[in-house]
């Protein structure tokens, strides 16, 4: 039996994108089953330092203070 081209052509033109279309990645989006837990612990000792020394730098220079 001989086969024409065009029937060869199109059979492997199906063939290469049946293959092609099994390799396609699927992204799945899910909600995550716990929740996001977001740490806001956040020091504010540089602030409350540098209020005590402008206090400080304040106090020092009063005159009378000596």
């Amino acid at each position: 039996m001989k086969y024409s081209s065009t029937y060869l052509v199109s059979i492997s033109t199906i063939m290469a994108s049946l293959w092609l279309s099994a390799c396609t990645p699927t992204v799945k989006i899910e909600p995550p089953d716990k929740p996001i837990v977001i740490n806001l612990n956040v020091k504010i000792e540089h602030e409350i330092r540098i209020k005590v020394e402008k206090e400080l730098n304040n106090l020092l220079e009063n005159d009378e203070l000596f």
